[in-house]
């Protein structure tokens, strides 16, 4: 029930307008569903009188489920801004004893009439009974389009990257690096934790390993000389940090966002900000390796098999050993890495540099990657959509997230080919998709 009353405030069901102590609130942005660990909503924002607020949002049936799902313990809720509940049980509040402010919600009930054609739906492809019936040509040509959309949204970011460090395209593909390491569940926290690091303060220590280290996992918040006092690594990475946290002015992230629900104890954030320190140590010049992509997708993901060594060949976290763990990414993620990294930016960067041929070569490497398997994509199977590459499952998972998930059914191409079927019966030859 609770995934209910999420799609009902996700889809500002409940309208855009609503009263919390007497004060006139109005839903500017419902905020994105968080599937993992933490709040439901994320990057919300509420015009409250004259005053927006921006944050999370946590919804439940029950007020009192704050207490047995055990949020009034866990920090990562101490910024929900609104707590949205079907009973009103009991007030609830943060660690710190603050209010949170709650509000009540009621059933739409326009929303049980369609409700039980949807229900099913809500996590899968909704129209999956009709996409069997499309001709095989409405299906390629649309996949062909949210490839190329696909590629130009995630370009459009590296390119708003750089344009924000002042054109330094070193530190934007620093920074996109580091989000494609958070391999989608921890990207935003690498993102933020390179951003807080400028590329300069790291290459004035580019041949000492510890104090890279000492850098990256400091800003990440995973450093304080109160805990692990034992590990001599761990300690010493706190002093190294301490040292250049006062020489260059920095500040830490909080530690609580990084997520860890889901994660093989091999595939925790700590491993993968060391592979970012290795790929950081010495010198880091990738830009001119990837521009020198020919078509070998091998030697491409070359550039990417740094090596860990020491104490993170032996621990999944600090003072945790985990023996038996691969010195280099496996050829998953070497792969997610040249879907999301290397591809994208060689296409931001040479369409920004006026070398559209060199541009172009990054479908190439798209198209030589095996399509990724994920849940999106089994839902896609099952409903008759197949792909054969890896530039056709990001079609598909761009059209899951930017269209599906955003009701934009009436500007796809599909929705438009259901919808005219609905109101302008026409003859035409009907077969039923296998794959792309």
């Amino acid at each position: 029930m609770e995934k209910l009353y999420q799609y009902l405030w996700k889809h500002r069901m409940f309208g855009r307008e609503m009263s919390v102590d007497g004060l006139r609130v109005r839903i500017l942005s419902p905020g994105v569903l968080n599937n993992g660990a933490g709040p439901d909503f994320q990057a919300a924002r509420l015009l409250v009188g004259d005053t927006v607020w921006a944050g999370n949002i946590e919804i439940h049936v029950k007020a009192s489920d704050w207490f047995r799902h055990h949020h009034d313990t866990d920090p990562a809720y101490d910024n929900v801004i609104l707590h949205v509940v079907a009973i009103d049980d009991m007030k609830v509040r943060r660690r710190d004893g603050s209010l949170i402010p709650q509000i009540l919600v009621t059933f739409p009930e326009k929303f049980f009439h369609i409700y039980s054609s949807l229900a099913d739906n809500i996590n899968s492809v909704r129209c999956a009974s009709y996409l069997k019936t499309l001709p095989d040509l409405a299906v390629t040509d649309w996949v062909e389009t949210l490839t190329v959309e696909r590629m130009q949204t995630k370009a459009m970011r590296i390119i708003e990257t750089a344009r924000q460090a002042g054109g330094d395209w070193e530190q934007a593909c620093f920074i996109t690096l580091a989000r494609a390491l958070g391999f989608g569940i921890n990207s935003v926290p690498f993102e933020m934790t390179a951003r807080s690091l400028p590329l300069k303060y790291i290459r004035r220590h580019g041949d000492n390993l510890l104090q890279i280290e000492a850098l990256l996992f400091g800003q990440a918040g995973m450093l304080d000389t109160s805990i692990h006092i034992f590990d001599e690594y761990y300690q010493l990475l706190c002093r190294e940090y301490f040292f250049l946290a006062r020489k260059y002015g920095l500040r830490p992230l909080r530690n609580d966002i990084w997520k860890y629900a889901r994660t093989r104890p091999q595939n925790f954030p700590h491993r993968r900000i060391a592979v970012l320190a290795r790929a950081l140590y010495r010198d880091f010049s990738i830009i001119g390796d990837l521009l020198a992509f020919q078509g070998d997708e091998e030697a491409l993901r070359d550039l990417f098999r740094w090596k860990l060594e020491g104490y993170w060949l032996t621990h999944s976290d600090f003072d945790v050993e985990t023996h038996g763990v691969a010195e280099t990414l496996g050829a998953a993620s070497l792969d997610l890495l040249l879907i999301n990294f290397a591809s994208p930016f060689i296409y931001a960067y040479s369409g920004e540099h006026g070398n559209p041929e060199k541009a172009e070569r990054a479908f190439d490497i798209w198209h030589g990657l095996a399509p990724e398997r994920n849940m999106f994509m089994r839902q896609w199977e099952a409903a008759g959509i197949k792909c054969r590459d890896a530039g056709q499952s990001q079609a598909l998972l761009h059209l899951r997230r930017e269209y599906c998930d955003k009701n934009r059914c009436l500007e796809c191409r599909w929705g438009c080919f259901m919808l005219r079927d609905t109101v302008t019966p026409h003859s035409r030859m009907l077969g039923k998709v296998n794959g792309l």
